[in-house]
């Protein structure tokens, strides 16, 4: 299990710090861990597993398209 940082996060997502927590308020993006402080980070596997249902999502759309 690995725990990354927010600009790792914006750098594996190519999102925006401000549109993270956006989606993160509405239920669309996986929550922070906490780690020391007001320090956070993210389980890798969570991002990961994010981008891979919006490719998921997209190919659902792209199917629908056919």
């Amino acid at each position: 299990m690995r725990i990354i940082r927010l600009k790792d996060v914006i750098d594996s997502t190519g999102i925006a710090r401000s549109t993270i927590y956006k989606l993160i308020g509405e239920g669309g993006f996986p929550k922070p861990v906490p780690l020391v402080g007001r320090s956070v980070g993210w389980l890798e596997s969570e991002i990961q597993g994010w981008i891979k249902s919006r490719v998921a999502e997209r190919d659902r759309i792209i199917e629908l398209d056919s």
